[in-house]
């Protein structure tokens, strides 16, 4: 028995997701004939609207909205209760923090669903309609919203969020095969070539995808090599790279496959590319290679600190271009790779974290020399940093004009915890002890002799 308020020119949704679609002209036609078919389509879904039992579910549906609203406002204060009595995982208040905030989409997607089943049940299936559309668009976006909320990157995030909430809709509607076929006849076609908006849209969902698989495969592979106590820090660093640009790189690969993108195009790119490296890209690939020549030698690694010309500071991390080394006043210095291979660099940890540090001093010539190697070799080991293995020393280095100069020697192996301020403790260390024992310290002095002649007679 047909359904009495549906006109025959409308056809159930089912039926209108079969209806073949024609293949499509060539060129301006193509666009023409598609645009015609979508309005088509908007027009029937247009006719919808006008039936009688539309009013009806509109009313029932912001009914449905009202309902879970009032659910939301009861049930989320008990839930976040819940939630802050302790005793969950971070993963676990995370996924019931995404939960929450959509509650009320949520609540309204059950009740909306429920009330399409009853009313398929007991009426014409015109008569919910609408119901069904409103209840599988907001079951979309509920699953489109959390699965994004997953993603890190913004950008990525909304991108996904459009496109999928956008095919979903249209999907739904029915509206889906006209769309593309739409999209697929705007197109630039030289020869050999042919580029659609359709091709462009898919490339760029699939490219994303693609990307936030590879971006968890690599934040994942990061987090096994950290934990993994038997790899050195700058093996670790290059398999994390190598893994990052591996990824990547087949994630772009299978994005533009997935499109049809035909891969031999790349010769052309590859060309490209050598020749910018030959005008231009020297410094970057140079770079590059010294980063892999960097992380292969060992030579310098994360945590190691260094001195390279007026810089001194530990390092913090080893990027593809760059080092970062982070100074005691808090300064970060971005390094080029290369600098480390055509420079000299002080690695104060590279195979030692013993440190040997000096400093200089003078007493005047009434002290005895004996005397003050014993006390000024005694002098450092009250200070915390300093080892006693091997043990500081003392010597004479010079006499001096109105002096008697020493060299104080001692080891440390905390290197990273500055040089500067260890001296300084050293240095008051030997003072209170030249002072304890009534040893001066010189300062420079002259004797000027003033030579009056007394006038003749």
């Amino acid at each position: 028995m047909a359904d009495p308020d549906s006109p025959t020119s409308i056809q159930p949704l089912e039926e209108a997701e079969r209806t073949p679609i024609p293949h499509p002209a060539e060129g301006a036609d193509a666009v023409v004939e598609q645009a015609g078919l979508l309005a088509d389509m908007v027009a029937d879904f247009l006719t919808r609207l006008q039936q009688p039992w539309t009013l009806y579910q509109m009313g029932i549906i912001l009914g449905l909205i009202f309902a879970a609203y009032c659910l939301k406002v009861v049930f989320r204060p008990r839930i976040r209760t819940s939630l802050a009595q302790g005793g969950h995982s971070k993963t676990t208040l995370r996924f019931a923090s995404i939960l929450v905030a959509r509650l009320d989409l949520i609540f309204f997607s059950a009740l909306a669903w429920s009330t399409y089943a009853i009313m398929q049940s007991i009426t014409w299936p015109s008569r919910s309609y609408f119901i069904y559309i409103v209840a599988s668009i907001a079951l979309a976006w509920l699953a489109i919203a959390i699965l994004s909320r997953l993603i890190s990157n913004n950008t990525v995030r909304v991108m996904i969020r459009t496109f999928g909430w956008a095919y979903a809709a249209l999907r739904i509607t029915g509206l889906w095969e006209n769309t593309s076929a739409l999209l697929e006849s705007l197109a630039i076609e030289t020869e050999g070539f042919r580029l659609s908006v359709l091709m462009v849209l898919t490339a760029l969902f699939a490219l994303a995808i693609l990307f936030v698989m590879a971006n968890f495969l690599t934040k994942s592979t990061h987090a096994r090599l950290n934990a993994a106590s038997d790899i050195s820090p700058s093996i670790k660093v290059l398999m994390q790279k190598i893994a990052q640009i591996g990824f990547y790189g087949v994630a772009l690969l299978i994005g533009l496959k997935t499109v049809g993108f035909d891969l031999s195009n790349f010769a052309l790119l590859t060309g490209a590319i050598g020749l910018g490296l030959g005008f231009g890209l020297q410094k970057i690939v140079s770079n590059l290679v010294s980063g892999v020549i960097i992380l292969l030698d060992k030579s310098i690694k994360p945590g190691d600190v260094i001195s390279l010309g007026n810089t001194f500071g530990w390092i913090t991390s080893l990027g593809a271009r760059y080092a970062s080394i982070t100074t005691r006043d808090g300064r970060e210095y971005l390094v080029p790779n290369e600098d480390f291979i055509t420079n000299q660099v002080v690695n104060w940890t590279h195979s030692s974290d013993f440190v040997r540090l000096d400093i200089l001093f003078g007493v005047s010539y009434d002290s005895d020399p004996h005397f003050v190697k014993r006390i000024a070799s005694e002098a450092p080991k009250s200070v915390g940093r300093v080892v006693s293995t091997p043990a500081p020393v003392c010597h004479i280095i010079n006499f001096g004009d109105s002096s008697i100069d020493f060299k104080l020697r001692f080891w440390i192996k905390d290197p990273t915890s500055g040089l500067t301020n260890i001296r300084g403790n050293v240095y008051l260390a030997l003072w209170d002890a030249l002072k304890e024992n009534d040893i001066q310290i010189p300062y420079p002095r002259r004797d000027v002799h003033i030579h009056t002649e007394l006038p003749e007679d």
